[in-house]
């Protein structure tokens, strides 16, 4: 394996990363001592020789998105060990509960030290969404770590990022399951349910991301008539009526969406749902 290409930043563009700020933007770069391609691994390195971190190389605003402070090889181990901290901190913060919660993000991002990579969890399903070129790259290594660390709760990976992806890479390229395979399935969140389909919706499926926002609001929504504009499959619309709302209307320009929005709100009311799906 051929060491990184380093990479020297201008005089005081070093700061961000010294505060552990995961980004280089290209307008700091002083100069490349060779000729890195898109998705590479390279090392970084203060306008005094000071080692800042390692990570992967792309054209464009972000040129370098860090994986580590620290001067390591970035190989299977290392992505391991990063998904096994993630998945640490959603059973210290109780997300592994599945009595009422099993689907969460599992990994987001730079938040878990995985810049550019999405991971959302759906009962056993892990989808990807990536948007970097180099994590994309190593994907079989971050499948096999998945593999290891949740072991039978792992049923399959599917990989949605055709157009996540910087279109010069992604170009031809198709969402697909880089293991297993499953169908869209019911799920549980905060004990309400949802169907959730994550080859043919938006994002991953579901914004696992607004579940405490989708709480927030039931909290408020006993006795209340509430509109839910761009609703998508009506996240927020159960939510509303399992505190309590009157009636719940739900808009979306997509009738599919809207669809699944009724779904969802019969699955958890049957037929005195009170909601409306309106296209």
């Amino acid at each position: 394996m051929k060491d990184p290409v380093r990479i020297v930043l201008r005089s005081g563009k070093d700061q961000s990363l010294k505060r552990y700020h995961p980004w280089v933007f290209s307008g700091a770069i002083k100069k490349i001592y060779g000729d890195p391609g898109e998705g590479d691994i390279v090392n970084v390195y203060s306008n005094q020789d000071e080692f800042l971190g390692t990570g992967h190389y792309q054209e464009g605003s972000i040129a370098i998105r860090i994986l580590s402070f620290n001067e390591e090889e970035i190989t299977g181990d290392f992505y391991l060990h990063r998904i096994k901290e993630a998945i640490a901190m959603r059973e210290k913060l109780g997300l592994s509960d599945e009595r009422a919660i099993n689907i969460c993000r599992l990994v987001n991002a730079e938040g878990d030290g995985l810049p550019g990579l999405i991971i959302d969890y759906y009962k056993g399903v892990a989808v990807m969404q990536f948007h970097s070129i180099g994590m994309h790259m190593h994907r079989d290594l971050l499948v096999r770590g998945l593999q290891e660390a949740l072991g039978d709760g792992l049923s399959a990976v599917y990989d949605k990022s055709a157009a996540s992806l910087p279109s010069r890479y992604a170009s031809g390229y198709k969402n697909e399951y880089l293991l297993g395979f499953a169908d869209p399935s019911v799920v549980k969140e905060h004990g309400n349910q949802f169907r959730v389909d994550w080859e043919g919706g938006q994002k991953t499926g579901f914004f696992i991301d607004q579940r405490e926002n989708r709480k927030l609001l039931g909290e408020y929504a006993a006795g209340r008539k509430v509109l839910n504009l761009f609703g998508y499959t009506g996240g927020f619309s159960v939510y509303a009526r399992q505190g309590g709302a009157e009636v719940v209307h739900t808009v979306d320009s997509s009738a599919h969406a809207v669809e699944m929005a009724n779904e969802n709100m019969r699955l958890n009311f049957g037929k005195a749902h009170r909601h409306k799906g309106i296209t």
